[in-house]
């Protein structure tokens, strides 16, 4: 589940092992990619955060940010 702090959507996802923590950042790069909005991310082994904000926006929470959360939890 998505929360919102901080000016961010934040969201840690935990996967079975790292190659599939790493598969599921692959996706997300190709998804964001063609969305034109990037998120901040980091992985430690089989864990991945995703905290998404508008940076052009003044690091505020915007539709893109909903959009592309959505997005990715058709992911999983």
């Amino acid at each position: 589940m998505w929360e919102e702090k901080n000016d961010q959507l934040v969201r840690e996802f935990e996967f079975s092992d790292f190659q599939e923590a790493f598969a599921f950042m692959t996706r997300v790069a190709f998804l964001a990619e063609g969305q034109g909005h990037h998120p901040n991310w980091s992985n430690v082994y089989n864990k991945v955060t995703i905290a998404l904000t508008s940076h052009d926006a003044g690091n505020k929470v915007t539709e893109k940010d909903r959009k592309l959360a959505s997005a990715i939890d058709k992911l999983i």
